[in-house]
């Protein structure tokens, strides 16, 4: 009698098993690493793809600018008034989107609004009362 179909048997199953870790390696590599670079690299192409004329750009070497002109591969970038630079489309990192003007101005009033509170605790004393300014700094410290 012959146990090698036994053994041909046990084996596959071993082979499979012993398999099992490259494919959840292969599969870990393919959603943490390659799919993820993939949708990146797609959204930046579609980014380059729509780049028009008065659009802010920023490029990999830092340079912000408008948009001038584009060209089929190039773009021309007015980094200052008299200043115009081309550059490769695949050299512009990211287009800026202007914020609404009306969150800016909230959060300078909210900056000066806190500006102004700590002007007036620096002028005053422990009493309450306005203090000179070498007297309120010496306070200040010292309460800290």
């Amino acid at each position: 009698m012959s146990f090698i179909p036994y053994l041909q048997a046990a084996g596959g199953a071993n082979s499979i098993v012993s398999f099992a870790p490259f494919a959840l390696i292969i599969l870990i590599f393919y959603f943490f690493i390659i799919r993820p670079q993939s949708k990146k690299q797609k959204e930046t192409q579609k980014m380059l793809d729509a780049l028009k004329k008065g659009d802010k750009v920023i490029t990999i070497g830092g340079i912000h600018g408008v948009i001038s002109s584009v060209k089929e591969r190039t773009v021309v970038v007015k980094v200052d008034d008299n200043t115009k630079i081309e550059f490769n489309r695949s050299a512009v990192s990211a287009v800026v989107q202007d914020q609404p003007a009306a969150s800016t101005e909230k959060g300078k009033k909210a900056a000066s609004s806190e500006k102004a509170k700590a002007d007036k605790s620096k002028a005053e004393n422990a009493d309450g009362q306005p203090a000179s300014s070498d007297e309120s700094l010496s306070e200040n410290t010292e309460k800290k």
